[in-house]
């Protein structure tokens, strides 16, 4: 079998051929009237049509030659035939074309003996040569991570993938309709910022040469939003890329794009029922359906029905039940040993903080456990400090779980300055004690809350988790075309 560097030889030879024949292999001019799918749905016997595609396979050699095209929205036979085209054009089609090369046919429109829709090429050009073959259209490519170094060969040879990303463009845009009929206004805020807020997260740091000063890749986009609220909007909200320098699995990638959006005036409860609104929405509307598969944690393939009651489900009883710990009355030393009990070693023990060792040890004993849909709320409110705050010590607050995973993240916002810069103090201690994940207090965004900001909820959603709970998919990298992989040395 030859390497691809010999076939990339071989192909810059055709390129040579198609010089000395006069026919450019990469043209400018390349246009053609129709996509082959309005083709295929308004096909005429008789037509006389252009059509331009990538070649996806090729049967025939002698007076004869069927090939098959696709231009990302269908595929289509073409027919070449001896008597019915040049014979010079006809050799330099057998010499110059492979599967994998864009071309532009014009021909008739006509039905074969077999009763295949197809065009009768008259006339063909060159509309762009490749140097390198595509995968077996039905081995595909093997190798994981060279999938996600090449998805765009992924979604050549495999439909199902192909599908998946045009799902996702559907969902994004279902997304934004949903909100702006509700009167929402869709801003951008920066990715490079002084310091993170608005989530505990470790950052990934960089330096601004010009102005000499460090800065981070933004973790959340909750301050911003919140700031934006100050300035007098009623409802926002931002479909935009965060970065969390944390470890990968198949629930959690660095580099990751997220949805938020603020109402003033509106309750907790009414950002719930928005949620389960937009997602059956999105179910059915996009999807077509509202019952799909997930994989539970002892590795089991169930189904989860949206169309239902949305179970909520309080963050202490389930460390009650689950961890056999009650986190209204355990002491600090009690709950270290309780996150010891779960699998956290004593150096990262000694520099986490409470609200962060709750969250482990839910993690770990609970949330795996949520088929759902369902909402867990009532957090500890030292791990949601910018929420209002319940007199039990709790946060108004709702995750919504599926599968195990968390999907959204909402809030009864606090919006009291004297209470927020008292518990992002007390997170600046639990950093300054060694908890990376702990936030910063940011004087700018408490300098906006002093100014004034209306009552307000808010709302996160990761949006590749969306997807891939809606298309059935394990892990993110299935749902993002440039998952993060490591260099092929």
């Amino acid at each position: 079998m030859a390497s691809l560097k010999e076939l990339r030889q071989i192909r810059l030879e055709k390129i040579e051929k198609l010089h000395q024949a006069g026919m450019n292999p990469f043209p400018a001019d390349i246009t053609r009237k129709y996509t082959l799918k309005q083709v295929n749905d308004y096909f005429e016997v008789g037509d006389l049509i252009s059509l331009a595609g990538r070649v996806m396979a090729i049967r025939g050699a002698g007076a004869i030659m069927f090939i098959i095209i696709n231009d990302g929205t269908d595929e289509f036979q073409v027919v070449l035939k001896k008597d019915d085209i040049d014979e010079a054009l006809m050799q330099l089609f057998k010499d110059t074309v492979d599967v994998g090369d864009f071309v532009w046919f014009k021909g008739n429109l006509f039905v074969t003996k077999r009763g295949a829709e197809s065009l009768l090429v008259d006339d063909w050009k060159m509309a762009g040569k490749s140097l390198l073959p595509l995968p077996d259209k039905h081995a595909g490519i093997k190798d994981k991570d060279e999938i996600y170094r090449k998805r765009y060969l992924d979604t050549l040879t495999n439909p199902e993938s192909f599908e998946i990303f045009k799902t996702r463009a559907k969902i994004i845009s279902a997304i934004r309709r949903f909100f702006d009929e509700k009167d929402f206004i869709e801003f951008e805020t920066p990715i490079l910022q002084n310091q993170a807020g608005g989530a505990m997260a470790e950052t990934f740091n960089t330096h601004h040469n010009d102005m000499d000063m460090d800065m981070v890749l933004r973790i959340s986009l909750e301050l911003e939003h919140k700031i934006i609220m100050a300035g007098g909007y009623p409802r926002m909200y931002e479909i935009s890329k965060n970065f969390r320098n944390e470890g990968s699995d198949p629930t959690h990638i660095q580099e990751f794009t997220m949805m938020e959006w603020y109402a003033s005036y509106e309750t907790l409860e009414q950002n719930i029922q928005w949620t389960e609104e937009l997602i059956k929405h999105l179910a059915k509307k996009v999807l077509g359906k509202t019952s799909f598969k997930v994989i539970d944690e002892e590795n089991k393939e169930i189904e989860v029905d949206l169309s239902g009651e949305w179970e909520r489900l309080r963050f202490p009883d389930l460390l009650r039940d689950n961890a056999d710990l009650d986190i209204e009355i355990a002491t600090l030393r009690e709950v270290q040993a309780k996150a010891k009990e779960w699998g956290m070693d004593d150096f990262e023990i000694s520099t986490t903080g409470r609200a962060n060792l709750l969250d482990y040890i839910y993690k770990k004993s609970s949330r795996n456990k949520i088929i759902g849909p369902a909402f867990v709320i009532d957090y500890p409110g030292g791990m949601k400090p910018l929420a209002q705050q319940n007199d039990d010590g709790t946060a108004r607050v709702a995750q919504l779980i599926i599968g195990g995973a968390e999907i959204t993240n909402q809030y009864a916002e606090l919006v009291n300055p004297i209470k927020q810069r008292e518990l992002l103090e007390s997170q600046s201690q639990a950093k300054a004690n060694g908890d990376a994940e702990a936030m910063d207090l940011d004087e700018r965004f408490i300098t906006a809350m002093e100014h004034g900001m209306p009552p307000m909820t808010g709302f996160g959603m990761g949006i590749d988790r969306l997807v891939a709970f809606l298309t059935e998919q394990k892990n993110l990298r299935d749902v993002i075309f440039f998952p993060i992989v490591k260099p092929k040395k």
